[in-house]
């Protein structure tokens, strides 16, 4: 397992349990690679250049969360979740009798594992991986030790730990959770209405690991990255700007998870959100999904969102 700062060893006792644990990884196509590195090294995301695309790594481990290649416009070009290796070939039997149809992977994927098309189109990806979802609620962080309750001389640049979640635009809510729950095993966490739903996984996740907001098309809304604590949040927005994005939102606190955030829009339009403190769902847990006030789940507290916060900038570009 890839080792997380704070969080325990996965417990590997399926219990008859299908579902993918974690989204391993992201493709992201981007029209220039230098914005890319720039935007992402300026989080404090290591962007790590292998050959025609960029990786984007972060300090808690070597593992890769995201894999940028050039093209044209935004999009993301492919989804990657990670399953224990004893369950691929219960995968592979299990979207036989669904009758999903394997497809070759992506041009440029190096990979021979489980690939199929979503409900809006995207390839998607099952493979045999180590769990990087969360193992358990995020432990407090302490900044000062001594007398003092903040740091007079904070840390020289924040560094996200891990990949939180990502939301993606969708035409089709009740299309986006059937799908996912009935193909990949992901369950319902909580929802608004037709608005937005959030999903989270079997083996143990935070309230949600991948979510999809209501859009006309397909898109990335956000990325989300865990910080080592709210602090955290407000120096890397902090440290965003100092870089020259200045345009966000924050910091608040989320209904819907419990986590606190900040937002920054990347060169693109998406957005990249700091986060921590997510509530976490256990494996085993009979969690009681919601239908939410849309207006509480965004925000328990924080400054008013921006108008164009849930705007789908993919579509005026296609």
């Amino acid at each position: 397992m890839t080792a997380m700062k704070g969080f325990v060893e996965a417990e590997r006792d399926n219990n008859g349990l299908l579902g993918v644990h974690s989204v391993d990884h992201f493709g992201l196509m981007v029209p220039d690679l230098k914005d890319a590195e720039h935007f992402y090294s300026a989080s404090g995301i290591e962007p790590v250049g292998v050959g025609n695309h960029l990786e984007l790594r972060t300090t808690s481990s070597d593992h890769t969360w995201g894999k940028i290649t050039e093209g044209q416009r935004k999009r993301i070009s492919y989804l990657s979740f990670g399953a224990y290796a004893e369950d691929i070939p219960r995968f592979r039997e299990h979207l036989k009798k669904l009758n999903v149809e394997m497809i070759a992977p992506p041009a440029g994927v190096d990979s021979d594992e489980i690939w199929f098309l979503d409900h809006d189109g995207r390839p998607v990806e099952i493979k045999a991986a180590a769990k990087v979802s969360s193992d358990g609620k995020q432990p407090v962080h302490i900044d000062a030790e001594g007398p003092r309750g903040v740091a007079l001389t904070p840390p020289a640049k924040v560094k996200p730990l891990r990949l939180a979640h990502l939301i993606l635009f969708t035409a089709d809510i009740d299309r986006a959770i059937d799908f996912y729950t009935r193909v990949l095993g992901l369950r319902l966490t909580d929802r608004c209405g037709q608005t937005i739903c959030f999903l989270h996984g079997v083996h143990g996740s935070d309230h949600h690991i991948i979510g999809f907001g209501h859009s006309d098309g397909p898109g990335l809304h956000h990325t989300s990255w865990e910080v080592d604590g709210v602090d955290a949040i407000g120096l890397g927005a902090k440290q965003m700007m100092a870089k020259g994005y200045c345009e966000g939102w924050g910091l608040g606190r989320h209904g819907a998870g419990s986590n606190y955030f900040h937002y920054v829009r990347d060169p693109w339009k998406s957005l990249l959100e700091l986060t921590c403190y997510a509530d976490y769902i256990p494996k085993g847990s009979d969690w009681p999904a919601c239908d939410l006030d849309l207006a509480k789940a965004v925000m328990q507290w924080g400054p008013a969102p921006p108008p164009d916060f849930i705007r789908n900038y993919e579509l005026a570009s296609t």
